[in-house]
């Protein structure tokens, strides 16, 4: 057995904890599974062209960083979506294995354990994406955790966070829009954080990949944010992927973008231990972040199951219409027996909020934000996400078993 001090404490993973409570039922009915965040959509057209013309590039090593023409295609992105002066591909970006691999090694590359004597802090939203439990573990530092609650808009409250903890801030991370609320981040808030970061001199991490996913107004973004408002450049970066904005989660995909500093700090660990994207996968994530017709297509896919939760969940307490991504957060009592109770009788298969959650002695709030939801996965072509939504409002008791059949047939 191997004994490793430092990540004894990692819950097990949420999908793990998941088949444990329901793999062992017989669900009736057809199950459909809502509980993991991976798009259903169809693949860009051009995707399996593109891969087959670069097959030939498999036997040469690829850029580490990201090759010229995928650094600029990024970086074009960037200034067209954001509305700011394209970043430097050459010191202001880097090429990732998606997002979460990311944001893990850019944590092990900028944690600064020399700020105080004691351990550096690392602030997590609560509930969180797991990965940034693991990445503050790595880097040996102490995760803290900021409930994201409904009074709040699903928006941690990071001012409320105590003075002693703030000053061994190294990294405090956010995502925006959120998983699993759809919380959106706008420009006070992004002030109140570059306020916090300079006052106590901690960089901001922000976790950006459902940001082309939204009902109406785009998303403001933290490097959008630090541009209007004259932010430190090495305090902010950005870190976003293919996998929601083109349905590309198998193609693993992504970028973090941040200050000529932080930047090279992450190449640096980058060259010794990171793996570089294949250029078949280069060559297509290029072509993605260049053309926004299919972003559009997607995007007016997830609009029409916003508004379809927004009919059925209308006559339910605290239900909160969707702003941005494509998770559903609601609270139905116990998460954890509602998900239970909900595969057992309907074969619906969705995530407790608890499993998101993390409650220790390093929390602002006692409470388990998670404990009373249950997320819920808008990934499913329209037609079985009207059928999942309409059997978890009839086991909420908002509807009848015969009003499900008009919800789908509708």
């Amino acid at each position: 057995m191997v004994n490793n001090e430092r990540f004894s404490n990692l819950p097990d993973y949420p999908f793990s904890r998941l088949r444990i409570l329901l793999d062992k039922i017989d669900p009736l009915g057809e199950p459909l599974d809502f509980s993991i965040g991976e798009p259903k959509h169809l693949v860009p057209p051009f995707v399996a062209e593109a891969i087959a013309k670069c097959t030939s590039q498999l036997n040469k090593y690829p850029p580490n960083f990201g090759s010229r023409k995928l650094l600029e295609a990024i970086s074009l992105w960037l200034s067209n979506r954001y509305d700011i002066n394209p970043p430097n591909p050459d010191t202001s970006l880097v090429a990732l294995n998606g997002s979460r691999e990311g944001i893990f090694n850019a944590t092990l590359a900028l944690c600064d354990n020399q700020k105080t004597v004691e351990k550096p802090v690392i602030l997590i939203p609560n509930p969180f994406y797991q990965c940034y439990l693991a990445a503050a573990l790595a880097a040996d530092a102490e995760p803290f955790f900021v409930p994201a609650m409904p009074n709040n808009c699903f928006l941690p409250d990071f001012r409320k966070v105590p003075k002693k903890i703030l000053n061994r801030t190294s990294i405090l991370i956010i995502c925006s829009p959120s998983n699993p609320q759809g919380a959106v981040a706008d420009l006070k808030y992004w002030k109140s954080l570059f306020n916090l970061a300079e006052l106590y001199g901690f960089k901001i991490f922000s976790d950006e990949c459902y940001s082309e996913i939204y009902r109406e107004m785009k998303p403001i973004g933290i490097l959008q944010a630090a541009n209007i408002l004259n932010h430190d450049a090495e305090k902010s970066l950005s870190f976003n992927s293919l996998s929601k904005r083109s349905n590309l989660p198998g193609l693993r995909s992504g970028f973090v973008c941040g200050g000529q500093n932080n930047i090279g700090a992450i190449k640096k660990l980058r060259s010794y231990g990171g793996a570089p994207l294949p250029m078949p996968v280069q060559e297509v994530s290029q072509l993605a972040w260049n053309e926004e017709e299919h972003v559009k297509i997607n995007r007016n896919l997830y609009r029409k199951k916003y508004e379809l939760a927004d009919k059925i969940f209308k006559n339910m307490e605290n239900f909160k219409p969707l702003q941005a991504g494509f998770f559903l957060w609601l609270k139905v009592g116990n998460g954890e027996k509602f998900t239970y109770s909900l595969w057992k009788k309907y074969g619906i298969r969705c995530l407790p909020g608890s499993y998101l959650t993390h409650q220790t002695k390093n929390c602002l709030h006692s409470d388990n934000p998670g404990s009373d939801f249950i997320r819920v996965a808008l990934v499913h072509p329209i037609e079985k996400t009207a059928l999942g939504l309409a059997k978890i409002a009839k086991a909420l008791n908002l509807i009848t078993a015969k009003e499900i059949e008009s919800h789908v047939s509708s």
